[in-house]
């Protein structure tokens, strides 16, 4: 007698649960399981977090560390993360929900300009997010970013590709120009560099050689007559204007 095949239909169930795209994190907190109140947020969480990776450093963030900052127990949590890289969704989505997009601007430009110092005040206050946050990442506050330019850019009559290219100008700059300022203070914070005289003077002995090569007069006349290299707010806004003016005069906006 042939053995008998056990029901397939509770396994093929199973299968196609699996298959199933499964709700973002976006998706479940707008509507969460009913469970008993308790102190615990999203956004006690994200505070948490982002305290932590301000302080020591995205890569200090684990769930344990936050449970502990919390004060609750460790999977605590996992109620409204499935673990850190949703836990990052949530801090990357907590910082981009404090930026002032409702700021009111008199036109296009001036919003974008609004926009761009906002985006560096974030970056430059939280050198953590250019790391986590990526254009991909998908969350509510982040979206309200070139929800706002593209609100901005529409009365000016451009199509949709041309007003994602100019909101991404933007924001290439404004990533550039706030990754570099990052860069020189992690440079100076690992040799004890206070500012930019320090740091010019520890600089000092390879400068010196490159120059006294003779292959950078250029350069070396912009060293000599600068007098601007530590002002950081002035080269951001002249470099920001630079790129509004080139975006106005090739677009006739």
């Amino acid at each position: 007698m042939p053995a008998q095949q056990a029901p397939t239909g509770d396994s093929d169930a199973a299968a196609d649960d699996r298959d199933k795209p499964q709700p973002s994190l976006w998706e479940r907190l707008d509507r969460p399981s009913p469970a008993p109140r308790t102190t615990l947020t999203p956004h006690r969480i994200a505070e948490a977090a982002v305290a932590i990776a301000d302080t020591e450093g995205l890569d200090a963030v684990t769930m344990r560390r936050l449970a502990t900052a919390l004060g609750v127990a460790p999977m605590a949590a996992y109620r409204y993360v499935s673990g850190k890289d949703e836990l990052i969704e949530l801090m990357v989505d907590f910082v981009y929900g404090q930026l002032p997009l409702d700021t009111p601007a008199d036109g296009w430009r001036e919003a974008m300009h609004s926009l761009a110092v906002h985006l560096r005040a974030m970056n430059l206050a939280h050198p953590w997010i250019a790391r986590a946050a990526t254009p991909f990442s998908l969350s509510p506050n982040q979206l309200a970013v070139p929800e706002r330019a593209f609100a901005a850019l529409a009365e000016r009559g451009l199509d949709a590709d041309t007003t994602m290219a100019v909101f991404r100008t933007v924001a290439v700059y404004v990533h550039g120009s706030s990754a570099s300022e990052v860069a020189l203070e992690d440079l100076r914070r690992a040799r004890g560099w206070s500012d930019g005289d320090e740091t010019r003077a520890g600089l000092a002995p390879r400068m010196t050689y490159l120059m006294g090569t003779g292959r950078y007069p250029s350069y070396q006349q912009y060293l000599q007559q600068a007098t601007r290299k530590d002002d950081p707010d002035w080269h951001f806004t002249t470099g920001l204007d630079c790129v509004l003016d080139g975006i106005a005069a090739h677009f006739g906006i």
